[in-house]
């Protein structure tokens, strides 16, 4: 998630105090490191606490005049800006008492700024470290604010406590830990090699962050950690054991459910089954000895999400990454733009001026400023300009993550895109049969057209002989992409929640080999996943027949192998058959087995060199709803 129309606001830079080697890790230094951390916080924010008490006009933003009370909100933080803030021990719990050494214990209650100050008056510096983990010569600075306690602020965070705490920095670290413990270390970096391969191997699929050289990359980012979070599953399995492999399903379950854009009590059941079940599985990392204990403050933190969404409702997304990408446009972007001495005032005017031109923006966009005919035709070049690069001939040229903004709600769910040199392609269903060496594609046509003319509930193309079936030999026109639109309020969207996304057909894809993804089609089957079936689009092509328009995916179908998700990944298992039509499109991954894979295999051909694939709900938010 990133901050849009400055939603995120800089209020102060903080300062930063240094000192010698020698002081460093001086308690007397390191306490006033931490203590004016927290008076600079009660000062930038002191402006606002006389309308803590007493209400104050403000102007709103729709023309109306309120009365307004200011209170302090939710703090996203990470760990060890949670300690500080709480002013805990380090190891210690921020948002309760329990024990470092056995955080998942019994609980000896939540923290609460009455009962802190309470424990300060009965006991000494000492006892308060020891047996609470308070650090009593701190004084936090929600202590200089009206109802405002810090231990009941502090929020979850999604980035640092599930993406690359829990899974990143524990998980994936555990399993090469016990890697090379079961295997030693030279067979253990064998199947790490081939865990590498797998990641590599995953087919392309619109947004998805692909890893040519695996998992292995000295500097992980917190986009790096999501994406790998999408491919992980099947790459590891049958390298570890089983339970390891429910580990990681399960608390990618409770990743995705935590992210869901509305939380229901039922959602929340299921949120707790899930920690449960994950708690019951990392076991396995106790038994084989790679751990000795769980009591890891971002792990144990998972353990307080129900709580904290009764408090502050669903996060949908919200975490430390929204404050992160504001530091590289209000930090990192004015100091390179800055003369790099004395560099604050040259950064805080670089900020005002792109607050002032904001709004300005703003402003001259609700004035229809910016709508004259000459933006308009400008903006329209640009479009064209871009639609044009976008549309080569090898049907590539963009990012994978394609955003064509804003669509009309009528417009139909999937539509086509015409890109790629049509003198290059077929031109009629017989050249386009010899094309694709599919010598029935003329007959599949005419089955097509009966059920799209002449079918009902009572009877389709299947109980009429081909002979009954309407002829078709006119022009046909080939695409190379379509968009599709679908509601997906958990991921990435646009207004109203409607997200887009191109599904490809392409014999060539950026001058290289060719892509041709999957997609979910609706076929209402009970032996499918939730009423849906899953195919490979081999091409995209649109006909005129009896005046009417018809768009046609051909499709190579892919056959469920069970009725429901298998039990160890949570994935469906499929395997390859046939031909025919679309929701949005789907991601597979193949089941690798237990054995290596050849250097042969890339993301490119993984779907041509596997005989059976799981659906990747994990691809993306919607994938899951949809697909568990």
């Amino acid at each position: 998630m990133t901050a849009h129309r400055n939603a995120v606001a800089i209020v102060g830079f903080l300062a930063i105090p240094k000192t010698t080697k020698k002081y460093a890790e001086d308690p007397h230094f390191r306490k006033f490191k931490k203590q004016l951390f927290h008076s600079s916080l009660s000062k930038i924010l002191s402006s606002l606490k006389p309308a803590m008490s007493v209400p104050e006009v403000v102007h709103f933003g729709d023309g109306h005049f309120r009365r307004v009370i200011y209170g302090l909100g939710p703090y996203i933080a990470d760990y060890p800006e949670q300690s500080v803030l709480a002013c805990v021990v380090y190891n210690w719990c921020a948002k309760c008492f329990a024990f470092p050494d056995d955080l998942d214990g019994l609980s000896g209650g939540l923290r609460g700024r009455e009962i802190i100050d309470t424990l300060c008056e009965e006991f000494d510096y000492g006892m308060l470290w020891e047996e609470w983990g308070i650090i009593s010569d701190l004084v936090p600075f929600t202590n200089d604010f009206p109802r405002a306690d810090i231990s009941e602020l502090l929020s979850p965070d999604l980035l640092h406590q599930i993406i690359k705490g829990t899974f990143k920095d524990h998980l994936v670290a555990w399993v090469e830990q016990y890697l090379l413990q079961e295997h030693g270390k030279t067979h253990a970096k064998e199947i790490l090699d081939d865990i590498d391969r797998r990641i590599a191997a995953a087919p392309s699929f619109a947004g998805l962050r692909r890893f040519p050289e695996g998992r292995g990359f000295s500097q992980w980012t917190g986009d790096d950690s999501k994406a790998l979070m999408k491919v992980y599953l099947p790459a590891i399995e049958g390298h570890v054991p089983q339970d390891i492999v429910r580990c990681f399903r399960t608390f990618l379950e409770f990743c995705y459910i935590v992210r869901q854009d509305i939380i229901t009590e039922d959602t929340l059941e299921k949120l707790s089954n899930a920690l449960q079940r994950f708690h019951q599985y990392r076991q396995i990392f106790l038994d084989t000895g790679v751990r000795s204990n769980f009591s890891l403050p971002r792990q144990h933190s998972l353990n307080h999400y129900i709580l904290l969404i009764h408090m502050f409702g669903a996060p949908n997304g919200l975490c430390s990454s929204i404050t992160e990408s504001k530091h590289i446009k209000a930090v990192k972007e004015p100091w390179r733009r800055s003369s790099k001495f004395n560099a604050l005032g040259q950064m805080l005017l670089t900020n005002q001026r792109l607050d002032k031109i904001a709004v300005s923006r703003v402003d001259f966009t609700a004035r229809k400023m910016l709508n004259s005919c000459a933006v308009s035709h400008l903006e329209d070049l640009v479009g064209n300009t871009s639609d044009e690069n976008a549309q080569d001939s090898n049907g590539g040229g963009g990012a994978q993550n394609d955003d064509d903004g804003e669509r009309n709600p009528l417009d139909p769910l999937v539509e086509h895109d015409e890109i790629g040199d049509e003198r290059s392609r077929a031109r009629n269903i017989r050249t386009l049969a010899v094309e694709m060496d599919i010598p029935d594609l003329p007959q599949l046509v005419r089955l097509f057209l009966y059920d799209q003319l002449h079918a009902d509930d009572s009877h389709n193309s299947d109980d009429v002989p081909l002979s009954a079936c309407p002829r078709f030999e006119g022009p046909i026109k080939i695409f190379n992409s379509a968009a599709a639109t679908f509601f997906a309020l958990s991921d990435p969207s646009g207004v109203g929640g409607m997200r887009r996304e191109h599904i490809r057909a392409v014999p060539l894809w950026r001058k290289g080999p060719p892509r041709y993804d999957t997609v979910f089609i609706n076929t209402g089957s009970k032996d499918s996943i939730n009423g849906m079936e899953v195919g490979r689009v081999l091409c995209f092509f649109s006909f005129c027949h009896s005046g009417e328009t018809f768009p046609c995916a051909l499709i190579h179908w892919f056959k469920c192998i069970n009725n429901e998700p298998d039990t160890d990944t949570g994935l469906w298992m499929l395997s390859v058959i046939h031909l025919d039509t679309i929701i949005r499109a789907s991601h597979l991954l193949p089941i690798f087995g237990d054995g290596f894979i050849g250097d042969h295999v890339t993301f490119h051909n993984s779907l041509d060199s596997f005989a059976g694939f799981y659906v990747n709900k994990f691809v993306d938010h919607n994938s899951f709803e949809i697909a568990s």
